[in-house]
């Protein structure tokens, strides 16, 4: 196996499109476990930690609506954690919930897209935020929206010569949450997570669904119900405590988006159960987190 350390981008870009084969690796939280397992054997490593530009964040745009965080691919969540808690609240909660301190201080956002594993933490919570993901190549760069990034299972939207250099999550001032269920309190693949995002400012709810289906995916029959709901009575300007059957309403619609599987860490009916809990608990965490911001 090749091992290939490029220190800048451009060469990084050149050595990808000359060995399209070549798996990229930054923290190596996931790579290094499926070389450990034997579970693929690449014949060339590239190795994106001596780059710089990939470890840095900005913000563009009017900074004083938000703007938008441009994450570079190499930002750890530790970082994410410490750094852009307050200005990406959900992409925290969700970094938060990623391993053990150890595997927080390797692991990437970028990683975490590059493997496409269902069960990826941040997933939903970018789906939730529109994220998109830049991509480059010796061809030029273009962006991705997160929604359409998923193709299948461990499976991405990146051409063989492409690398991910960034992704870039709008940062909207508004509630987020995330919420996952695990066998365990810690360090634990989700069982099912669920993110959940309020747009105030176009009075849409955003909700996304994670480690219940092939990809991660939005929950758009339950953004819609609950997005027409807020908007008929008139409650992004007065908001008042959700009706219990409007919770519910809510759960039962994130758990229909989900088309879970049986496996080792739950049954499909057990996935979409607790799906419908965490949707009726993190909306209530949010509304009232809006309803505190209104008053």
């Amino acid at each position: 196996m090749d091992f290939l350390r490029p220190d800048t981008l451009a060469e990084a870009l050149t050595l990808k499109a000359q060995r399209p084969d070549a798996v990229p690796i930054a923290g190596g939280t996931d790579v290094m476990v499926e070389l450990n397992f034997d579970h693929r054997r690449p014949a060339a490593l590239l190795d994106l930690t001596r780059i710089a530009e990939l470890r840095a964040w900005e913000v563009a745009g009017d900074e004083g609506r938000g703007g938008t965080v441009r994450i570079g691919s190499g930002v750890s969540y530790t970082r994410i954690i410490e750094e852009l808690g307050e200005r990406l609240p959900g992409l925290a909660m969700a970094s938060r919930t990623v391993g053990s301190p150890q595997i927080r201080n390797r692991g990437t956002v970028g990683g975490n897209l590059g493997a496409a594993s269902p069960a990826g933490d941040t997933h939903p919570v970018l789906l939730v935020a529109d994220a998109t993901v830049e991509a480059a190549s010796t061809r030029g760069t273009r962006l991705i929206p997160a929604t359409e990034f998923y193709l299948g299972v461990k499976r991405n939207a990146l051409e063989p010569d492409e690398l991910i250099t960034a992704v870039h999550v709008p940062a909207t001032g508004a509630p987020q949450q995330f919420a996952k269920v695990g066998t365990r309190n810690a360090m634990v693949i989700a069982v099912c997570s669920f993110a959940v995002a309020l747009h105030p400012a176009r009075n849409l709810v955003a909700a996304a669904v994670g480690s219940a289906a092939p990809t991660p995916r939005r929950a758009s029959a339950a953004e819609e119900f609950l997005s027409a709901e807020l908007t008929s009575t008139s409650q992004w300007e007065k908001p008042k405590p959700l009706l219990d059957s409007v919770k519910r309403r809510f759960g039962a619609l994130v758990a229909e988006a989900a088309s879970p599987i049986d496996d080792v860490r739950g049954s499909a009916a057990y996935r979409k159960h607790a799906l419908s809990v965490l949707a009726r608990r993190t909306l209530d965490w949010a509304w009232h987190d809006y309803t505190e911001k209104v008053a």
